[in-house]
């Protein structure tokens, strides 16, 4: 038996009873010890203690995780777009929606199908994203970060007010 068949029930078990308290999917908490493992085979080799490894792992991963949700805000309520908020605000929300859509067009790659399946009315899941674009779930995340980070970098070149003696941010 390989040394990931004998930790597969181990990193399973553990992820399953930290993920609750990192606000975190248990599946998600374990392909990130997966990934931390395959990492460590590569560079160090196995460990010598390896449930001992996995368990401080799995901790390690949990307590990033609670670190990033900690810092994350929810965005702010969006400006309505029906006839009580006025025309003007109607024409400004129906134009930010446009700019956007225009903007994740001009992603490379499969960026553009993910960030509009994502932006979806219909609110779909991981799953149906992943099943809608034919790629592995546990891809989806990396390729949603990085396209997220490339449209981030788009509209703030786009939008980026220079600061005064004509230097940009």
């Amino acid at each position: 038996m390989t040394l990931l068949e004998e930790l597969r029930p181990l990193v399973s078990a553990e992820a399953t009873a930290e993920a609750p308290a990192a606000a975190i999917e248990a599946r998600d908490l374990e392909q990130a010890v997966w990934v931390r493992l395959l990492e460590r085979l590569d560079g160090a080799g196995p460990p010598p203690d390896a449930a001992r490894w996995v368990r401080s792992a799995v901790r390690a991963e949990a307590r990033r995780a609670r670190r990033t949700a900690a810092r994350e805000r929810p965005y702010g309520p969006e400006p309505s777009a029906d006839p009580a908020g006025g025309p003007e605000g109607a024409a400004l929300w129906s134009e930010r929606r446009r700019a956007l859509r225009d903007a994740i067009a001009r992603t490379p790659g499969n960026c553009p199908r993910l960030l509009t399946a994502m932006l979806s009315p219909d609110d779909p899941t991981y799953r149906e994203i992943a099943g809608e674009l034919g790629i592995s779930q546990g891809s989806l995340g990396p390729m949603r970060s990085r396209c997220l980070g490339c449209l981030r970098r788009m509209l703030t070149a786009e939008v980026a007010a220079p600061e005064p003696g004509g230097k940009e941010r």
